[in-house]
């Protein structure tokens, strides 16, 4: 899922948090959340939850169905 690694890395950043911060809040290693930036390993559906409402988007955005609303704002 190369649009979700990219999402994931782009939401991150967009609200300033650290890989470690995101990795403390689903309770995983750092190493693995950076597996799912860089689309080595995939999340279970209970984190891709806890991932949308970390970030404040919908599971279509954090997946690639829908834009996410920081490219809306680019645009």
């Amino acid at each position: 899922m190369e649009q979700l690694a990219k999402n994931l890395l782009a939401l991150r950043k967009a609200k300033k948090l650290s890989r470690e911060k995101v990795s403390r809040v689903l309770e995983l290693s750092a190493k693995t959340y950076e597996r799912y930036e860089k689309n080595e390993g995939e999340p279970t559906a209970p984190t891709l939850v806890i991932l949308a409402d970390l970030y404040g988007v919908t599971l279509d955005q954090l997946v690639g169905r829908a834009p996410l609303p920081l490219a809306e704002e680019e645009r």
